[in-house]
Formats: C-alpha cells, sequence, structure tokens
C-alpha cells in the first residue's frame, strides 16, 4: 500500500477526470508549481498508484454493440483449473474485464461484442476449449445508468 497524503489524492481525482489535463493544469488544480506536481506524478507512476493513461469510448457512436455481464461457474476447484481459466482470458478480446469472486459464481465477466449472435459464438468457442467453463449465466447491459472513477477518497480513508 502507498502512503497518499491529501495532494496525491486531488492529483489522482483530477486526473481520474481528465487524464489529458496539461502538467500546468493539473498543478494549478491541485494548488502547487508544476516541478513538485510533476515530481508527485512520476512518484504515483514509478509506485503503480497510477497503472497508464486511456481514453473512454462512446461504444454507441462506433457502430451496434452489446454488453454482457457473465456469471461463471468452473467445473473443478483447483488451484491449477482457475489459472487454466484465467491464463486462457486474454486469449478473447471481447472480454474487456474479469472478476474472481467468492460466494455463488466463481467469476464475472464483461464481455462487448458486436451482437448477441457474437456473443453467442464467443461462448461456444470458450465451452469447447476446454479452459474449465462448466456454467455460465447471461446478463444483457440495457442501458449504462451510472460510471465513473472509483471512490478514491473513501478508499484511502479520507473523510
Amino acid at each position: 500500500m502507498v502512503a497518499l497524503d491529501p495532494t496525491d489524492l486531488a492529483i489522482l481525482k483530477v486526473l481520474a477526470r481528465d487524464g489529458r489535463i496539461t502538467k500546468a493544469a493539473l498543478a494549478e488544480a491541485v494548488g502547487l508549481s508544476p516541478t513538485p506536481c510533476w515530481n508527485r506524478l512520476k512518484r504515483l507512476e514509478k509506485a503503480g498508484v497510477i497503472e497508464g493513461y486511456g481514453a473512454r469510448f462512446d461504444l454507441r457512436k462506433l457502430g451496434p454493440s452489446v454488453t454482457v455481464f457473465v456469471a461463471v461457474e468452473i467445473a473443478d476447484h483447483t488451484a491449477a483449473s482457475f489459472r487454466i481459466f484465467e491464463d486462457a482470458l486474454s486469449r478473447y478480446d471481447e472480454i474487456t474485464g474479469c472478476w474472481a469472486l467468492g460466494g455463488g459464481y466463481d467469476y464475472l465477466m464483461q464481455v462487448v461484442t458486436r451482437d448477441i449472435d457474437a456473443y453467442q459464438r464467443l461462448m461456444d468457442v470458450m465451452l469447447d476449449a476446454r479452459i474449465g467453463l462448466s456454467r455460465y449465466f447471461t446478463y444483457i447491459v440495457t442501458k449504462p445508468v451510472k460510471g465513473g472513477p472509483p471512490p478514491l477518497g473513501l478508499i484511502a480513508g479520507e473523510e
């Protein structure tokens, strides 16, 4: 865990909203001069707190797509089986997120495909690949309701 002070948190919050902000504008937004702000930013990157920078997309403007959440059960609950399944996920670009779960299901995957047919083809391929997938439950996203950065202040213990 990396110790963060209020200024570090302020930097992260600004970057979560605007990853393309200039260094000068970031420094101004958090009340620092550019050099100390830059040093803090580099420290956060080196410590792995900031993993990278990217863009958010409105998929509706790119063409038809469907987002699906898939609750997954694997057949065998051994460490080797979990590794096989997890390692296999890198072969499927359509899987944009996957989380191991405690409770009833083993994993929750986020899948983005062009349409439901493409989603079903992906699942058929995964079933045929013998990666340990035994059952899956499909939850189709009908509309995005809320998105955004994680609550950095709450996670860091800020009140």
